[in-house]
């Protein structure tokens, strides 16, 4: 996993106190720990959690932001993929109270604002209802940033559609960062049923027998450098934005 020297897991407590006071907001970054077809780790999200933050707060001081990261949270709510093995969960609730304590107590050591930067779409619900409870109740503003909403007009022209979960998009970023982990005789176009118009699907096995959407084998890591480099950019201008607009 990589480190920056703007880590809280690396500070002692003295250190952390100090820069908290300095700090526009400190980064929290959500991942989940589940399935991601025959080809990628269950670690995928996080590990993309993980390298994105790091791109963040590294890329900050271009933007006159000052961030700290704390450490990456692995589990998110990932009920939908527990058909498949390895897949661990937390329940709305739990997950949702995890987030808002984890935000109080930021909150409790001075720091001014949290920036949750999430990398699995089951979080979302969980995190926009947790963020809205921190604004409300705890002194610290709380944001909330689904990366792949900032990059998703680069990833639709490149990818074209249906470049979902465990597919294009995800296969070309594991490759950029652990090309390692990625089984690469495994990748395979993924086949999914057609989704229903009027209530949700109940598991990510009624939808794809392999656990993915897209074609991994349309996977493309250069071209995924640019647009994390991008999308950190436009992520770091809507945060100063906000910040200067006094949210």
């Amino acid at each position: 996993m990589p480190e920056t020297e703007h880590d809280l897991a690396t500070m002692t407590w003295e250190d952390a106190g100090d820069a908290f006071l300095g700090a526009d907001a400190v980064v929290v970054p959500t991942g989940s720990t589940e399935q991601h077809s025959v080809h990628l780790p269950l670690s995928t999200d996080s590990l993309r959690a993980e390298h994105l933050s790091a791109e963040l707060v590294e890329a900050a001081p271009d933007h006159d932001l000052d961030l700290l990261r704390a450490p990456t949270l692995p589990y998110g709510y990932s009920e939908h993929h527990m058909p498949f093995p390895g897949t661990v969960t937390l329940s709305q609730d739990t997950y949702k109270q995890a987030l808002i304590d984890i935000g109080a107590s930021l909150a409790e050591h001075g720091a001014e604002r949290v920036l949750f930067l999430n990398c699995h779409g089951g979080n979302k619900e969980a995190l926009s209802l947790a963020t809205d409870r921190l604004n409300r109740d705890h002194d610290i503003g709380a944001h909330f940033v689904h990366w792949t909403d900032f990059g998703r007009d680069e990833l639709e022209e490149h990818f074209g559609e249906g470049w979902g979960h465990a597919g294009d998009h995800e296969t070309s970023f594991v490759e950029l960062i652990r090309e390692d982990l990625v089984k690469s005789d495994r990748k395979e176009p993924q086949e999914a049923d057609e989704l229903p118009e009027t209530r949700s699907w109940t598991y990510f096995s009624d939808v794809t027998e392999l656990g993915g959407l897209g074609d991994p084998t349309n996977s493309d890591p250069e071209f995924m450098a640019e647009v994390v480099e991008n999308t950190t950019d436009r992520i770091l201008e809507a945060l100063a934005e906000d910040i200067e607009n006094g949210w």
